[in-house]
């Protein structure tokens, strides 16, 4: 592997799914600590607060691997990608900014004061710190999805005289209709994630017979979140998104289906193997017209295909984008499909004594990570050829100083230090889940007794 720009490529393609195996969980998991929080103080039950306060221990240990692994991905845009920051710093330095600003420090400072501010402050301001944790979470994460958008479909710059691009208009950039709905999308997912993974410990606690008041608890909140956000993510966000695709980035759309030619009644691939060389789906299932539905509200309406354009804008990488795709919509179909039928026995008070429900929920916990990783790679694939869509491509925002060599040798390093550090957090997840919210107590093995919330200002 001698191409200095495939392994630009691999080295942030890996630095950044890792990274992001972090942040999907604790922004995933920030409003359901409200939630938690919000019934200890409703209900005065003390279960709610030690279980608002177990869900933030699994918090911090995420936001800090996260935040670990995401510092050198600030610096990769100027040892692996300079051309791209000289060319588009005047713009997207601006979102960067704020979301270190703003966003990471609003949320790092309440973190500390919802882990350590309970009895000194009392049970409001503690509602408040865990609230404004969310708040800060995830407005770092549409900061961050600002940026990207702008790569999507860039908007409110002009180009100087030496070629970068220049922000003209910073409401256009922070309201562009891309990073709207990529944004609900991409929370969506995180939600998928973290109740997935609160009902999998709930599960996991009533089938091992540990701190069973606990895991009913998480997987009453747990699938309640998990139905919703699972559903939200095929409709309104799902759909609306992928008819932003189909505006803005047509050949997207048209690889993602690898639908080579232009047709009316465009069909929906359920299963088929790209070949590219032939330019066909090898044995194809799909839903005769239902693309064509879905995108334009049509059955006859015309689709354009990979052949109305040219070869040069097609995306580089059709069979990994199409599998990508089809990884995330099948995983979220049977998101769909899961957390229904467990919503229904919640309704019917008979999941907690269903075993084969509850295995099915505590081994689903990574299959949302994997999904959203999917669904990411499809956004990524999908703007290819460019870096920013129709203004830079990716073979020219690469740094041309650095070699094959110095990039596979960090690369390789990086692979190493992640590992050691993904060892040390499965250690941190399982002595957490393990020890369990009884653990705040002194109360391991067997659930604690439910208690009243002492009065204001006195802590817990």
């Amino acid at each position: 592997m001698d191409d200095a720009l495939t392994i630009h490529r691999l080295h942030f393609a890996f630095t950044i799914t890792y990274h992001y195996l972090f942040p999907q969980l604790t922004m995933g998991l920030a409003p359901l600590v409200v939630v938690f929080k919000s019934l200890a103080l409703w209900k005065g039950d003390e279960r709610y607060n030690r279980a608002a306060r177990f869900w933030a221990k699994i918090f911090a240990v995420n936001f800090l691997f996260g935040v670990v692994t995401g510092i050198p991905m600030e610096f990769q845009f100027g040892t692996n990608w300079a051309r791209f920051s000289q060319f588009s710093g005047g713009v997207i330095a601006t979102a960067l900014a704020m979301e270190g600003v703003f966003a990471f420090f609003l949320e790092s400072s309440f973190l500390g004061l919802f882990l350590f501010g309970e009895k000194r402050f009392g049970q409001r301001v503690h509602w408040l710190a865990a609230f404004m944790v969310f708040a800060g979470s995830w407005l770092s994460g549409y900061f961050i999805i600002v940026t990207d958008a702008w790569m999507q479909r860039p908007v409110g710059f002009e180009l100087a005289a030496d070629g970068t691009a220049h922000l003209v208009s910073f409401w256009a950039l922070l309201f562009n209709e891309w990073a709207f709905w990529q944004y609900v999308h991409n929370m969506g997912g995180a939600l998928v994630t973290g109740s997935f993974v609160m009902a999998a410990v709930g599960a996991f606690y009533l089938l091992s017979r540990r701190q069973e008041e606990y895991g009913r608890l998480f997987l009453k909140v747990g699938v309640t979140a998990a139905v919703a956000a699972s559903c939200f993510q095929l409709f309104p966000s799902g759909d609306r998104h992928g008819k932003l695709i189909a505006e803005h980035q047509p050949a997207t759309l048209a690889a993602m289906e690898c639908l080579f030619r232009t047709q009316p009644g465009a069909p929906l691939v359920l299963v088929g193997q790209p070949n590219v060389a032939e330019q066909k789906l090898d044995n194809p299932i799909h839903v005769p017209k239902a693309l064509s539905f879905l995108t334009y509200q049509h059955w006859e309406a015309e689709v354009k295909g990979l052949d109305a354009f040219p070869r040069d804008r097609w995306p580089d990488n059709i069979p990994l984008l199409y599998y990508s795709y089809h990884i995330m919509v099948g995983l979220g179909s049977i998101f769909i499909a899961v957390t229904s039928v467990a919503a229904f026995l919640l309704w019917r008070q008979r999941l907690y004594g269903a075993r084969w429900m509850l295995w099915i929920l505590m081994l689903s916990f990574p299959f949302p990570y994997i999904a959203n990783t999917a669904g990411w790679m499809t956004a990524e694939l999908g703007r290819q050829p460019w870096l920013a869509y129709g203004l830079m491509r990716t073979s020219e925002g690469f740094s041309p100083t650095v070699s094959s060599g110095n990039g596979l040798f960090t690369l390789i390093g990086f692979m190493g230090m992640y590992f050691v550090m993904g060892v040390l957090f499965l250690f941190l997840m399982w002595r957490e889940v393990g020890h369990g919210p009884g653990f705040l107590d002194g109360h391991e093995s067997k659930t604690p007794p439910s208690a009243r919330i002492l009065p204001e200002g006195a802590g817990a």
